[in-house]
C-alpha cells in the first residue's frame, strides 16, 4: 500500500493541466522505476500494461487527484521538454513541485520531480520533499493474461487503474472530476 500512496502522490504532482498535454504512451508494457534520490529507500519498479484508453485514464486520474488540491498548476513546453509547476495542499501539508518531463512516449521518458513539503509530521520528515526521478521504458507487448490498465508492483501485486478508481470511490469518495 505504501507504494500505491507514493504513486498517487506523484500523480498529484503531475497536475490536471498536464494531464491534457502529456502525450499518450505507446501501447504495450512499460517498466517504470521510481527513485527517491538521496533517501535510504531502494528504487521501486513496476510494470504497466497500457493502451490509448487506459493511458489517458491514468493521466486523467492523476489530474483528478490534483484538481481539488492544487492552487497553482502551470505547464510549459520548452522544445520537446514539459515543465510542470504546482502548489498543492494535501491535508495539513503544502507541496510545491516542479516536474521536468524529457524523452519520448514511444520508447522511454524521464520525469524529474523536485518538491518541497511543509507541515509534514516529525515521523515523516525523511519524505519531506527532495527529488524523485521516474524512468520509464517500453518493454514490448503486454504479457499473456495482462489487460490494459494493469499495474504490477515489485511485490507481484497487480491492480488495474479501473480497480484503483473503485478503491478511491470507496474511500471517502473519489476526487471531484475523477474518471469512472
Amino acid at each position: 500500500m505504501r507504494f500505491t500512496i507514493s504513486v498517487l502522490a506523484l500523480a498529484a504532482c503531475v497536475s490536471s493541466a498536464a494531464a491534457q498535454e502529456i502525450p499518450t504512451r505507446r501501447a504495450g508494457l512499460w517498466e517504470v522505476t521510481i527513485n527517491h534520490d538521496g533517501r535510504k529507500t531502494p528504487p521501486q519498479t513496476m510494470q504497466q500494461c497500457t493502451d490509448a484508453e487506459t493511458d489517458k485514464l491514468m493521466n486523467a486520474f492523476g489530474g483528478a487527484i490534483s484538481a481539488d488540491m492544487c492552487s497553482k498548476q502551470e505547464i510549459k513546453k520548452v522544445g520537446a521538454t514539459l515543465v510542470i509547476n504546482a502548489t498543492c495542499q494535501i491535508g495539513p501539508m503544502k507541496s510545491t513541485s516542479q516536474s521536468v518531463v524529457t524523452g519520448d512516449f514511444n520508447s522511454n521518458y524521464t520525469v524529474k520531480v523536485t518538491s518541497k513539503l511543509q507541515g509534514v509530521p516529525a515521523a515523516a520528515q525523511e519524505a519531506a520533499g527532495g527529488t524523485t526521478t521516474i524512468q520509464a521504458r517500453w518493454v514490448g507487448a503486454c504479457k499473456s493474461g495482462q489487460r490494459p490498465g494493469d499495474i504490477t508492483m515489485a511485490n507481484g501485486q497487480t491492480m488495474n487503474i479501473r480497480d484503483l478508481r473503485k478503491l478511491m470511490d470507496g474511500a471517502k469518495g473519489a476526487p471531484k472530476g475523477a474518471p469512472k
